[in-house]
Parts: structure tokens; C-alpha cells; sequence
């Protein structure tokens, strides 16, 4: 007895651009972007002080978890710290912090590894975020900001994250 396969395939109609509109799909409004951009450049004069803010965040951080311990809270609140300047370090200006706090970010992602994270190398994050704003390393084209990263994320990788 051989089986009929009742199924049948009945292919979709490809017609989104008729419902979208052909002009819309990758479109890029250059006034949109060109609005954007001057917004941005309007605010660039903040840029210095909102970073000295995250910094100021993150550091207090660090000193709740020396004073309460590393609990899942404390090291909650040093991941998110950490976490906002890896996305605002190259707003800001400085695409160096970025790298150093997703370093810092892979070091503390893994929430039942955080309570073991060894404090001296979180430390050696958090001065280096502070050491690059101090002295202008805004790149790792930075000699010394260069030298820096590449050890703090050795020193992460081999931690094994």
C-alpha cells in the first residue's frame, strides 16, 4: 500500500514591496540623519560630564560591592554600571572605555560566576576606564590605552570568558 502525501505546498505571495512601498524599503532619509547629527553635535558640549557621571556610577559600584560583599545585587548593579558605559564609551567619544568595560562586562556576564570574580581584576577595569579619561586615551591607537586593553582582555580570556 503506498501512501499519498495529501499535503500540498502552496508558496506565498511575494508582494510585501507592494504593501510597503518600493520607496521605503532601504530608503535612508539623508534630512532625517542630517537632523540627528546636529542634534548630537548640539549636545557633544555634555559628553565630558555625563561620562564623569557613569564613571562616578560605576565607581560607587565598585565600593558597594567591597562594602556588602559580592552578593548578586552588588554585582548586579557593577554589571549594569559597567554594561551603560560599554554602549556609552564611543558616544562619548571614547571607543577605548568601550572596549575596556565590555572586557569588564565578559569578565561579571555570567551571573553565578560573579560571586568568585576576582575583585583586583574588576579593580584593574574600573582604574583603567578612569586612567583613559584622565589621560585622553580615547582609542586603542593609544599606545599605553592599546597596551592596556589587550591585557585586560588576556587577563579575562584567561579566566576563561
Amino acid at each position: 500500500m503506498s501512501q499519498q502525501n495529501p499535503s500540498q505546498v502552496i508558496p506565498a505571495p511575494t508582494n510585501l514591496r507592494l504593501k510597503v512601498g518600493a520607496s521605503r524599503l532601504g530608503a535612508i532619509d539623508a534630512a532625517a540623519i542630517a537632523k540627528a547629527e546636529a542634534a548630537l553635535k548640539s549636545l557633544s558640549g555634555n559628553f565630558d560630564q555625563w561620562l564623569q557621571d557613569e564613571i562616578s556610577k560605576l565607581d560607587a559600584a565598585r565600593q558597594a560591592v567591597k562594602s556588602n560583599g559580592q552578593t548578586a545585587e552588588s554585582m548586579e548593579n557593577l554589571y549594569l554600571r559597567a554594561h551603560d558605559l560599554k554602549g556609552l564609551g564611543t558616544t562619548y567619544g571614547y571607543q577605548l572605555i568601550t572596549r575596556i568595560a565590555g572586557s569588564l562586562c565578559r569578565l561579571i556576564d555570567e551571573k553565578d560566576k560573579r560571586p568568585t570574580a576576582p575583585m583586583a581584576l574588576v579593580d584593574a577595569h574600573i582604574d583603567a576606564i578612569k586612567a583613559a579619561v584622565r589621560e585622553g586615551m580615547k582609542t586603542d591607537e593609544h599606545p599605553v590605552g592599546s597596551a592596556l586593553v589587550t591585557a585586560l582582555e588576556r587577563s579575562v580570556k584567561d579566566m576563561g570568558c
